[in-house]
């Protein structure tokens, strides 16, 4: 079996845009698990608020940095590891350029591949995610913290991103490119979009792994 962790935000956790969280069966990270089949075991974790490598004074606990080694010890092993982060580091409070926040995506991406899971366990590939867009009118959200510039800093990422993953020789997607914000609250996706990106991601995996789990 090919072990998947889908560490992300809000977004990977599979907030609503009407609020709460979508059905299991809905959200991109079991449509991921429908669409690949039983030879894969997609493992969901996800989290509203949390950032690539940065602390958040006003939602502690939200560091990716400080979450992702629990996670890769908790889920071993693992094959693949799925990091679509960035979408907090554009709030204001972080005055963050595009490329600081590719680079705190990146450095995760190291975190999976440096770890030392103990020698019965492989070094996962890493597939790194450039995040989906902010919408206009995000600074009116529910969800606090971004100012009308975020919307830009959000379209700006994905070469940023995309030369990281070149860099180091991970898969890559950029979400933006498949998937968007719904209307309802300019962050989170509707169901078209969870099963877009889903589908966009099964395509990687399948050619990244046609010849099964490495040994």
């Amino acid at each position: 079996m090919i072990n998947i962790l889908c560490f992300g935000d809000s977004n990977t956790f599979g907030s609503n845009p009407a609020g709460g969280r979508w059905p299991l069966h809905k959200r991109w990270t079991s449509v991921l698990q429908d669409l690949l089949g039983e030879e894969f075991h997609v493992i969901e974790e996800g989290c509203g608020g949390r950032t690539t490598v940065m602390e958040d004074f006003l939602e502690p606990d939200k560091n990716g940095r400080s979450q992702l080694p629990v996670a890769l010890r908790t889920h071993r092993p693992l094959d693949l590891v799925i990091i679509m982060l960035g979408t907090n580091d554009m709030k204001q409070r972080f005055n963050l350029l595009p490329v600081d926040i590719a680079q705190g995506a990146a450095a995760l991406g190291r975190l999976a591949e440096i770890y030392d899971y103990g020698p019965e366990y492989p070094t996962p590939r890493v597939l790194l995610v450039s995040p989906i867009h902010l919408k206009e009118g995000i600074e009116n959200s529910i969800f606090t913290g971004f100012a009308p510039s975020a919307v830009g800093v959000s379209k700006q990422l994905a070469p940023y991103f995309e030369a990281q993953a070149k860099s180091h020789g991970w898969l890559y997607l950029d979400a933006a490119t498949v998937a968007g914000p719904s209307d309802k609250d300019k962050l989170h996706m509707e169901l078209e979009d969870q099963f877009a990106l889903a589908k966009a991601l099964e395509k990687i995996i399948r050619e990244a792994f046609e010849g099964g789990a490495p040994a």
